[in-house]
């Protein structure tokens, strides 16, 4: 049994008088409405908000900042942290139309509710610094290098430092900025990252503490920080007591989404901003924390009231989305947690049809079942948009992709390549970062060796003469590239300086810009390039949303499409399609219908996940997460045996799954058993053998022989 963490009651503040939160439930109007009338506006003492899956999360953390603004606080005095910017411009959206529509019904006038101090931990991180540059030795206009640039600074400084060449191995660079992320985002030290994260790279804590040192020095260097560098300067900022004071001190009240998602830092920023926690909204659910890979810990939330004395805390446990036999499988699975607040989920849309434990042979009959089971129910009129398919890791749809294709059903799969990795998308950005940040290296170098004939050493003169003509990118249309293409490469000179000559003419700038990187990616790419082209336009037009370079840049790093097709219209896509997702991909998502995949043990959970407690804990989270997608239909499918990689192709080695640790018999209880087809295993005749050449029936060769005899 879990043990449960028990909220102690609060005194409640008096009713108030309110009537825009009169479509909010009990507990929703509490946490909305909590605190008192105070000098400046209103006072609150620290406020917990669990809001359990489905419970209107965002509702109530919306009517809670326009109750704060109808109350007299100041909108420039409220900040506002979520997790992605949509989720901010819908907070902010959805305040200021509730203080609209109170001031109409009360015939005054509606402030402006626009919350401009709402956004990303990331992105309020980057303004303030900014802002405080000049007090803080860091220029104001740097520039902040996407994960793509900063693993290629921290190769750069890897080669540099002559560790690619030793004999034994070193840590590539993706691996290296993984290690350094972490360090960073738990605040924990070097050594205890390598020893339970990497252990394969203990041995070269003292190269990569020099490694780490060197990237940083780059970077300052460079006028440029990392995504990870947002938080960890601010954090450092915040060290400073006049600075953390200062910075304190603007904000009446500091309102955190997703709060069981912050990491060490994030949580660091949140106590040092308000030591004693007044005026502090933190809205989350324990049972949904499931990025520990990112560095976030489920600890912060649990603890929450242990931090910020005082705490009152408010339980959201209706739920709006999924019936109640789905509710109860939820709430079976998370008694069994070792450590979670005591909530129990309940709806008001009925008991509905009970969940299915569905068991199959294998993984072909997986995709096989998925695929008659999604288009049954399209025929019943919910659409295939309306259904998703959710998996522990992308490889788990593989077979369900095929099937899927055969059978014509359109599909779009969350969690494969984001749109600014795509190579071309990641040149043209080269273009924009350079002109606007002279020495920003990286930038530089990507987008100089378009050029034909320029490599990483004609790139490394280059960025020297640069240097010498004190950044003065105009000097580089007299440098002349000992075997490149010298009109190409006037082309590119000219195209970057007249980029940074006129900041003003934004985005009309972009345009030769565009032209002559549709050129380059034509030579550069094969054939079509008509993608390639139509991803550059759009980046022009996202530019146009922006008022300059430093802005559209800002924002695209730090809250970029999450796939190439995300920024295209929905008209270019088929009529209707299925989702396929992670489980990670599609929190904060709901579908009519869900099937999750591979829910035996090695898969769900992760075998990876189960050397520790914590690990196996958000599992069970992940598959918390997974069924509570699920509005009237779910389904959970357990394959009984696996097929063993790297044999013949027709092949029958395979192993038996074992049933997922988190299907008790109290959580089976909850679900309807069904078996799909066949689940005898086919006898060793009716399969191919094992050598990969099927058994002969028919002599083949020998009739066309007997042609000639």
């Amino acid at each position: 049994m879990s043990a449960e963490i028990s909220v102690l009651p609060s005194p409640r503040a008096p009713a108030v008088e309110a009537p825009h939160l009169d479509g909010l439930n009990a507990a929703q109007r509490e946490a909305a409405a909590f605190g008192l009338v105070a000098p400046h506006g209103w006072d609150a003492d620290p406020l917990l908000i669990l809001a359990g899956a489905g419970s209107g999360k965002t509702q109530t953390l919306s009517h809670r900042a326009a109750h704060l603004v109808l109350a007299g606080v100041d909108p420039r005095r409220i900040l506002l942290l979520t997790f992605s910017r949509r989720a901010a411009g819908e907070m902010t959206r959805r305040a200021h139309a509730i203080c609209a529509a109170a001031m109409r019904t009360s015939h005054r006038r509606a402030p402006a509710v626009r919350l401009p101090w709402a956004g990303t931990f990331h992105a309020i991180g980057a303004r303030l610094l900014r802002e405080y540059a000049p007090r803080l030795g860091l220029e104001p206009a740097f520039s902040i290098l996407d994960r793509g640039d900063a693993g290629d600074l921290m190769d750069v400084a890897r080669h540099d430092a002559g560790l690619a060449a030793r004999a034994k191995r070193f840590p590539r660079k993706d691996t290296c900025l993984a290690i350094y992320s972490a360090t960073i985002n738990q605040q924990a030290r070097l050594v205890d990252v390598l020893a339970n994260r990497f252990p394969w790279c203990v041995d070269h804590h003292d190269d990569l503490k020099r490694l780490f040192a060197d990237y940083t020095m780059r970077k300052h260097d460079r006028a440029t920080l990392d995504y990870d560098d947002l938080l960890l300067y601010w954090s450092q900022v915040m060290q400073v007591p006049a600075l953390a004071a200062e910075i304190g001190g603007r904000f009446d009240h500091v309102l955190i989404d997703e709060y069981q998602d912050t990491n060490n830092l994030q949580a660091g920023l949140i106590a040092a901003m308000k030591p004693d926690g007044r005026g502090v909204t933190a809205v989350g659910d324990d049972a949904q924390a499931i990025y520990g890979f990112r560095g976030a810990t489920v600890e912060h939330i649990l603890d929450f009231g242990q931090r910020f004395c005082g705490t009152h805390t408010v339980t959201l446990s209706q739920n709006y989305r999924s019936t109640q036999a789905i509710l109860d499988a939820a709430n079976t699975l998370m008694d069994d947690a070792s450590r979670a607040y005591a909530k129990r989920l309940f709806s008001e849309r009925g008991a509905g049809c009970r969940p299915r434990h569905v068991t199959v042979l294998d993984s072909t009959a997986e995709a096989g079942y998925v695929a008659d089971a999604v288009l049954a129910r399209r025929e019943t009129g919910v659409a295939l948009r309306q259904q998703a398919v959710l998996f522990r890791n992308g490889h788990h749809a593989n077979e369900l992709e095929i099937e899927l294709i055969r059978r014509d059903v359109p599909f779009r799969k969350y969690g494969g390549l984001k749109f600014l990795e795509a190579a071309h998308v990641k040149d043209f950005l080269a273009l924009v970062r350079w002109a606007d940040n002279p020495r920003h290296e990286i930038a530089a170098w990507r987008a100089m060796q378009l050029v034909p004939g320029v490599g990483p050493g004609t790139a490394r003169q280059a960025m020297d003469a640069l240097a010498a003509a004190n950044d003065r990118l105009t000097a580089l249309a007299a440098f002349r590239p000992p075997r490149a293409d010298r009109e190409a490469w006037r082309g590119l000179i000219d195209i970057v300086a007249r980029l940074a000559a006129r900041p003003t003419a934004w985005p009309v700038a972009l345009a030769p810009a565009a032209t002559w990187i549709k050129a380059a990616v034509a030579d550069r790419y094969e054939a079509p390039t008509t993608a390639r082209e139509a991803d550059i336009d759009d980046l022009v037009r996202i530019a146009g949303r922006y008022g300059d370079a430093p802005s559209f840049l800002t924002e695209l790093t730090l809250d970029p499409p999450q796939a190439t097709g995300d920024h295209n219209d929905d008209a270019l896509l088929d009529e209707d399609y299925l989702v396929l997702s992670t489980v990670h991909s599609a929190k904060g998502q709901e579908w009519d219908s869900v099937h999750v995949l591979h829910v035996a043990d090695g898969t769900f959970p992760s075998e990876f996940a189960t050397r520790t407690e914590a690990g196996l804990a958000e599992e069970r989270r992940l598959l918390y997460v997974a069924m509570t997608r699920a509005k009237n239909e779910l389904a959970l499918i357990s394959p009984l045996r696996y097929y063993v990689p790297e044999q013949p192709r027709y092949g029958d080695r395979h192993v038996y799954g074992a049933a997922s640790r988190f299907l008790t018999p109290g959580v089976l209880a909850c679900f309807e058993p069904v078996v799909a087809g066949d689940i005898t295993p086919a006898t060793p005749q009716a399969r191919p053998a094992l050598g990969g050449r099927p058994a002969a029936t028919h002599d083949l060769a020998a009739s066309v022989r007997a042609l000639w005899d």
